[in-house]
């Protein structure tokens, strides 16, 4: 459904009126709408004036409303005139999971040994279901691993390694097939990007920790790539214990 299919006041005809703060009249309408399939990924949402009115609150409140919508990776907001402005619906709900831990990491809510102990779960797991992955998608997602850590093997800087590293991990993850796993696993590794680099900066020989890592990064990927998933998933135990001793001695 786009919006040259349906007007806005054709989108907003069955409002709810807001309950407690204002712009949550916006939150409960999207996510209705989204529940009902009249509203999906690439669709625009009316105007600030058109929904102000139907709800009869401030474009204010509206504003505010959509602004929480993006940090929830609901809506992407452009100003301007032209065609692409407005706020249109995404689907990215890693980036307000891995926003949400990231803060309550900081405030060590959320102790850094249980973030290590979830991460083993999850992605030994994933790799436990690999076995599930079709052929061609599992060979494609091994050749997106590959990829990856050909490019660690490069003289990258450590920001770039450390990005690259998470997205190996995550890609590997996707041989699960589980959406939601992948999810999670990607915002906890949004998460703990500041705790990785204060830990790096600890470490008395970086790059000896570094060619050790990324040796360990093609066993992970050769022992998947041939199918051998029990061997990967204690590889990837093995590896992040390896890295977590060591960032924190």
């Amino acid at each position: 459904m786009t919006e040259s299919s349906i007007g806005p006041r054709a989108l907003v005809h069955a409002a709810p009126r807001p309950r407690g703060a204002a712009h949550s009249a916006v939150l409960e309408w999207v996510e209705q709408r989204l529940r009902d399939g009249d509203l999906v990924v690439g669709d625009k949402l009316p105007g600030e004036r058109a929904l102000a009115e139907q709800f009869e609150i401030s474009r204010a409140s509206v504003r505010e409303g959509l602004r929480v919508l993006d940090v929830l990776g609901l809506v992407r907001t452009e100003v301007g005139s032209g065609p692409r402005s407005g706020a249109t619906v995404i689907a990215e709900p890693s980036r307000a999971l891995g926003w949400a831990l990231r803060m309550h990491v900081a405030t060590r809510a959320l102790p850094m040994r249980d973030i290590v102990d979830t991460r083993i779960v999850l992605e030994t797991q994933a790799m436990s279901q690999a076995d599930s992955a079709a052929p061609q998608g599992h060979q494609e997602i091994c050749g997106r691993a590959r990829r990856i850590l050909q490019r660690l093997d490069e003289q990258i800087s450590d920001e770039a390694f450390h990005a690259l590293d998470a997205e190996f991990h995550v890609t590997l993850a996707e041989l699960s097939g589980n959406v939601v796993l992948v999810t999670t696993l990607t915002s906890l590794r949004t998460a703990v990007v500041g705790y990785v680099a204060e830990g790096v900066a600890r470490v008395g020989d970086w790059p000896k920790l570094r060619r050790r890592l990324q040796a360990q990064h093609w066993a992970i990927l050769d022992a998947a790539a041939r199918g051998d998933h029990p061997v990967a998933a204690e590889l990837l135990r093995e590896h992040i214990l390896d890295f977590q001793s060591a960032v924190a001695s």
